[in-house]
This record gives C-alpha cells, structure tokens and sequence, in this order.
C-alpha cells in the first residue's frame, strides 16, 4: 500500500467541523442535566473528541480507553486486547463511547460488551465515520454518526496508517498498490 500523489480529500475539514457543531447540539440537548462520561477510544479518536466536546454545552467528564485489534496492519486481526481502562466508575452514569471509525465493529462490540458489565445507566457509540460495508458485527448503539463512508482505508483526523496522518485536518484515504 503507497500513498500515491496529493492527498484526496474525502470530508473536508469545513465538513468536519459544520458535523460536530450539529453532533455537540444534539447531545446537549439530549443530555441536558445529565452530566455524560465521554469515553475517547485512543488513539484515533482524540482529535474527534477534543473537537467534540468543545462543540458541547452542558456539563461533561472525559476519560479515555485504549484497545488494539489492527496493530499495524490495515484489516482487524479479530482478536482485541485492552491497552489502557478507564479511571472513572461508570456505575449508574450516562456513557458516550467515541470512537473515530465504526468498521468491522468488532472492537466497538468488545468495548461495549466491556462496559456493560460495570452498570452503566446508558451507553451509546458516537463515531466520526461508519463504514457500513465492512460490518461483521453489529457493535450496539450507534447513536451519533458525523458520516456514512464507501469501503476505503482513510486516514486523516486522527486516523492513522502506521501512526502517520492523524494530523491531517480533513479525512483522505490510502490508495491501493
């Protein structure tokens, strides 16, 4: 897999930011006087969720979960092991899981299946991106979606390939050798 030629952008990051402002607006009002635990997964969705939560208006925690099911590789490898738990008891509290990408849903299943068990009063998926096309498992939830994307490898946004391009301020994608 190469990088071939400039970038194509596939959202721009006007795109971006007009989605988020309208995702904060839906969850404040969603969640108004409730007080959610957003759950950034890392490390793709940090850029998404630092955005996100500047875009919301009512009071909010923050704490973050680490899984890897991909490694370095561009397809999941099915099985997902737990990096980094979160700090905060999510017993009787409202939960958001942001994610970056809903994709074979594989991970998110894991990490919802994971945070189930600790009693949650609620717990739904915001994601950036859902590839729907790639789905092998139905993660649970999918409550706030910025965009529905074809089945190609994007990077850009906090999306990585290799670790490289989170910094890019719109999502692209990797051409195909």
């Amino acid at each position: 897999m190469t990088l071939n030629g400039p970038m194509k952008t596939l959202i721009s990051s006007d795109q971006i930011q007009q989605r988020i402002a309208e995702m904060g607006h839906d969850i404040s009002q969603d969640y108004r006087d409730r007080n959610p635990v957003l759950v950034g997964v890392l490390r793709g969705s940090f850029v998404f969720l630092a955005d996100l939560i500047r875009a919301i208006t009512i009071p909010l925690e923050v704490d973050f979960i680490s899984v890897e099911s991909y490694g370095s590789q561009k397809n999941s490898s099915g099985v997902v092991r737990l990096l980094q738990d979160l700090n905060t008891n999510i017993k009787g509290r409202d939960v958001i899981l942001v994610e970056d990408i809903v994709d074979s849903g594989i991970t998110l299943s894991y990490l919802i299946d994971n945070l189930k068990t600790r009693g949650p009063a609620s717990l739904v998926i915001c994601a950036l991106l859902d590839k729907k096309e790639r789905r092998q498992k139905e993660p649970g939830i999918l409550k706030y979606v910025g965009f529905t994307i074809p089945d190609k490898f994007v990077i850009g946004y906090g999306l990585d390939h290799a670790q490289q391009y989170r910094n890019l301020p719109y999502v692209s994608w990797v051409e195909e050798e």
